[in-house]
């Protein structure tokens, strides 16, 4: 029997993207091509990932960040796409507050023979095979370990020789700011989201701390932070904001002693390098399914504070007390402590599936 073409789809961001590598590897492992469609904000993790013979880049009119009218235009735009790729079938990943059922009435009418996803709504004929998320899809568990449940319900499987860890390609070099360093430590300030931010001035404080010690520090953000990262990285840091692709930021972040980061896209992309993190997590969403999946991180944060699993963009809670009382001391022992970690580790087991975050 020949192998399908598969369409695995993810439709939000850069982070959503990376923990969805495992299930992509899974099913390039069963499939004869993998297309992986997602949104726009997502597409440059997907270039990333192992497994994936094309991108495809759509704007879900239902997902937040690529929210826009649906129209014919939209519909047509959508059905040049899916006959280009030819696909057999399609995997839908999704998060527990998202659902697969909008975009497998577009496959359905694009006439995507098979259908694959996690849907609390009964799918009717949308869903060829369907998980039932608290009941036979677990929903505390890592959000990688909840995209290979999906697959695997589809059919498709890791094979055995696979750890099912984070990884992306390795296709880039650091900028020569950061090649010729030997030892140092990224910190990332910059989050999606407000709630998620340890304070700016934390941040730059820490710069200096580790400045103190010796040790350079290279801060990294995006195009849209550069303020930003020029005022954490203050006289003594790198400041690398703006200046990387995601595959150069890959290489830095891979030659760390310890990435500092929050809960935001390059905190997966460390976890996919195998870099030691510092993971600065608010608890408005959940560090079970979302702290960085790697057999190396310190997890900062109060972690029962009152905005706990809120999902809040903004801290609804006044002074940011979940991640504003994390004190810079307590990362520089979070950094020792992922040092000695390291130091008893195999070099293997730094490569295996995380055994959850400390």
């Amino acid at each position: 029997m020949s192998r399908p073409r598969v369409l695995v789809a993810r439709l939000d961001s850069f982070g959503d993207v990376l923990v969805a590598g495992p299930a992509v590897r899974a099913v390039a492992a069963g499939a004869s091509h993998v297309t992986m469609l997602c949104g726009p904000q997502g597409a440059p993790a997907a270039e990333l990932l192992p497994g994936v013979d094309r991108v495809r880049v759509w704007a879900a009119p239902w997902v937040t960040e690529t929210a826009r009218p649906i129209d014919d235009a939209v519909l047509a735009e959508f059905r040049a796409l899916v006959a280009e790729e030819r696909p057999d079938e399609a995997v839908v990943l999704t998060s527990f507050h998202q659902s697969p059922l909008p975009l497998a009435l577009l496959l359905r009418l694009t006439g995507v023979p098979r259908v694959s996803g996690a849907s609390v709504d009964h799918p009717g004929s949308l869903l060829d095979v369907r998980l039932r998320p608290g009941e036979d899809l677990p929903e505390d568990v890592p959000e990688p370990e909840r995209a290979l449940r999906i697959a695997d319900a589809a059919g498709f499987r890791l094979p055995p020789e696979e750890d099912g860890r984070l990884v992306v390609r390795h296709d880039a070099v650091a900028p020569r700011s950061v090649a010729g360093l030997g030892r140092y430590v990224v910190v990332h300030p910059g989050a999606s989201v407000p709630a998620r931010s340890w304070p700016a001035s934390h941040h730059r404080e820490l710069v200096a701390a580790y400045a103190e010690r010796g040790v350079p520090v290279v801060v990294t953000g995006s195009s849209g932070e550069r303020d930003l990262t020029a005022a954490v990285a203050g006289a003594t840091g790198i400041d690398l904001g703006g200046r990387t692709t995601p595959a150069e930021l890959a290489a830095v972040l891979a030659g760390a002693e310890v990435v500092v980061v929050g809960n935001t896209g390059p905190a997966h992309l460390a976890a996919a390098v195998g870099a030691p993190i510092v993971s600065l997590f608010s608890p408005v969403v959940s560090a079970v399914r979302w702290a960085p999946y790697a057999p190396l991180v310190e997890l900062l944060g109060d972690q029962a504070a009152p905005c706990r699993l809120s999902r809040a963009r903004e801290c609804p809670v006044s002074g940011h007390p979940c991640l504003s009382t994390v004190r810079i001391e307590d990362v520089l022992a979070a950094h020792d402590r992922l040092l000695d970690r390291a130091s008893r580790m195999e070099p293997r087991s730094l490569r295996s599936a995380p055994e959850g975050a400390a």
